[in-house]
């Protein structure tokens, strides 16, 4: 394994390990948008382009910017509650980075080779021949993905300006 690619899973681990413990709601979604823009990153290495731009489009855009915007349009916890959710929540999870950094030094010990072969039907390496070309439909269901959830991210903001007013 390169080390490119250690602190890759490093970082991703380390993300993912932001987003669950992080006190605010706003610096969770920041968590999870950086944890799957690392996970395309980590697709895009594996060969597998395709399958990256949609994690970047759809989880690090979309649902980042989806839940952006429900969390502004959302009532701030009064401080009072932010103390008590914070014990509860240190509580829950004060556990999880010893358990994480464990696992990760047991398997770091334990070294094994997988010698697992795919079949690769062909070897195009051109995304826009592999999109236009062989994956039309997966085209045509992110493009209204993306478009449904821009209406969803309207709808939501008519709402809450409607309820201000």
């Amino acid at each position: 394994m390169a080390i490119i690619d250690e602190i890759l899973l490093i970082a991703l681990v380390a993300a993912a390990l932001w987003t669950v413990m992080a006190r605010s709601l706003l610096r969770s979604a920041l968590g999870l948008a950086l944890s799957s823009a690392i996970l395309s990153i980590i697709m895009f290495k594996l060969g597998s382009p395709v399958a990256a731009v949609f994690e970047l489009s759809v989880c690090a855009g979309l649902i980042s910017a989806l839940f952006f915007c429900i969390i502004t349009i959302t009532e701030p916890l009064t401080p009072e509650k932010v103390r008590e959710e914070a014990g509860a929540r240190f509580g829950r999870f004060r556990y999880l980075p010893p358990i994480v950094l464990a696992v990760w030094f047991v398997l770091r010990l334990i070294s094994f080779k997988l010698d697992i072969k795919v079949a690769l039907p062909e070897a195009i390496t051109d995304v826009r021949q592999v999109l236009w070309a062989h994956r039309q439909l997966d085209l045509i269901g992110q493009i209204l993905i993306l478009l449904c959830g821009v209406y969803g991210i309207v709808i939501l903001l008519k709402e809450a300006r409607g309820k201000r007013d």
